[in-house]
C-alpha cells in the first residue's frame, strides 16, 4: 500500500523527490502517513478536500483484497 500511495503522490505533485511515504502497522491496521512540500499540500488535498478522499478511496480498495484496514494520513 506504501508504494500505491507513493506513486499517486508523486504524480499530482511539482516535487516528486520531497514525498516521504511511511507506513506504521499496528496488528491488521496500518497508517501510512504522507509528507510532501508545503507548496505540493494543495494539490494533495484537492478542493474541499476531494484528490485526498480520492486517494483514501483507492487504498482502501486495494487493501480490501489483502484483508487488511489501512488509514492515509497527510501530514504537514
Amino acid at each position: 500500500m506504501r508504494d500505491l500511495v507513493e506513486v499517486i503522490a508523486k504524480a499530482l505533485v511539482e516535487k516528486p523527490d520531497e514525498v516521504v511515504v511511511t507506513e506504521k502497522v499496528n496488528g491488521k491496521r496500518t497508517t501510512i502517513e504522507l509528507k510532501v512540500a508545503p507548496s505540493d499540500m494543495g494539490k494533495v488535498i484537492g478542493k474541499q478536500g476531494r484528490i485526498a478522499k480520492a486517494i483514501r478511496s483507492v487504498v482502501k480498495a486495494a487493501s480490501m483484497k489483502e484483508d487488511l484496514y489501512v488509514d492515509v494520513e497527510i501530514v504537514e
